[in-house]
């Protein structure tokens, strides 16, 4: 990063042609201490989220040691900067390439599927390794997620029993299920029913499970989608994995990846030209502002002046700089309404899926980093407030493993 400074220091001097990505590393340290501190069960960041250097160290400083990935690539990453890190690689479809790189490289020995030839992949490419845990995701509803993830990857429940036994039979190690509720999911009884819709497939297919998965989607703040708070999440999830019908010393297992950096990182973009209630900036759909466009989020957005306006707010719509139309923010954005050309806005909330999205379309996505001390958006993770979550004797019976 370049310098630490405030967001609003860059007022004070000349401000880069490009956006500024504004780092909050202190924040990134908060939400996964709060995680570990309160999820029952063991932690893996979700990658794809922010591999940025800085939010990948302040984790692993908080003592994030598990790590979600879903490409070789970023199996490289981790295995690299970590060493003795856990890795998963949870993408459900795989290259042969990818998989045989992420054992034989980088150590992975757990992997997710959701189909027959993908295990079949798997044992191939890992030389039918007798060390292997093999993770069944699932398809489930996404009832409740503000992005659902329901059409591209899980086995149906259906045919997951079946699954279930082939991936058994082969699996020396561990067997788990996964599953992924959508992202900012607003419901925390979105995982419970998913658990319960795992539980029956489970039961129908007779196989021990050793690892329950419930995946990412847990949620951050932004405007217009507040979500419950944090700890009734973790305590449905709790609720559902005592009453799954699995071994009785199995792991449970999260991969938090927006809820750990969405409030650490914000955008510094300018105002290069104002149409009416239309603001022109120099980032957009192909920079750090994928999610305000494509999925029409509206995210926190305020004017760094040295002296604040006092005009009223107003509703705003967001241009990107490229030459595509659907380089465009609907939101609507609440900004004071003398807004003018050369005025610098921050939007907030961009630590998850803001730097990682970016491209180089038309030769514009470059940005500079600074990183800040300051804490400017609502927060998932209060002083403590919560207490910890902790996992009660749990009355089940627990699966035979075919023989």
């Amino acid at each position: 990063m370049d310098y630490v400074l405030s967001p609003l220091d860059l007022t004070a001097r000349e401000a880069p042609e490009g956006p500024v990505a504004i780092a909050r590393p202190h924040r990134v340290a908060a939400a996964a201490e709060w995680f570990l501190a309160h999820f029952p069960g063991e932690v893996f960041y979700a990658v794809k989220a922010n591999p940025s250097e800085w939010a990948l160290d302040a984790l692993w400083g908080a003592g994030v040691t598990r790590f979600d990935v879903a490409s070789d690539t970023e199996a490289a990453l981790i295995a690299g900067r970590f060493p003795g890190a856990q890795i998963a690689f949870m993408h459900p479809v795989k290259s042969r390439r990818a998989i045989g790189r992420a054992f034989h490289d980088f150590g992975v020995k757990t992997f997710a599927l959701d189909s027959e030839d993908e295990l079949n992949k798997i044992l191939a490419e890992t030389g039918f390794a007798k060390d292997l845990t093999l993770v069944v995701r699932f398809a489930v509803t996404g009832e409740g997620a503000a992005y659902p993830l329901t059409r591209k990857f899980g086995v149906t429940a259906e045919e997951a029993p079946a699954l279930l036994r082939k991936t058994r039979q082969v699996s020396e190690e561990m067997l788990g299920v996964s599953f992924h509720v959508g992202s900012q999911c607003m419901r925390p009884d979105a995982f419970r029913t998913a658990m319960d819709m795992v539980n029956r497939a489970i039961v129908e297919a007779g196989v021990l499970v050793d690892i329950v998965d419930v995946g990412g989607g847990f949620p951050a703040i932004y405007p217009g989608m507040t979500p419950p708070p944090m700890i009734d999440y973790l305590k449905a999830i709790k609720t559902g994995f005592d009453e799954m019908f699995v071994a009785q010393n199995a792991k449970l297992w999260a991969e938090p990846g927006r809820a750990l950096v969405a409030e650490a990182g914000s955008t510094v973009t300018r105002v290069e030209l104002r149409k009416g209630d239309a603001l022109y900036l120099n980032d957009g759909a192909f920079g750090t502002l994928f999610d305000a466009t494509h999925l029409n989020w509206a995210f926190p957005a305020k004017l760094l002046r040295k002296e604040p306006s006092r005009a009223k707010l107003a509703p705003f719509r967001l241009f990107g700089p490229t030459c595509d139309s659907m380089d465009a923010a609907a939101g609507p954005f609440m900004l004071p309404a003398d807004i003018q050309e050369g005025d610098l806005i921050e939007i907030g909330s961009l630590g998850a899926y803001g730097t990682a999205m970016g491209t180089r379309f038309n030769g514009f996505g470059e940005t500079v980093t600074i990183e800040s001390k300051d804490a400017p958006w609502p927060t998932m993770y209060g002083a403590a407030a919560a207490p910890v979550v902790a996992m009660p004797k749990r009355k089940r019976t627990t699966a035979r493993k075919p023989k």
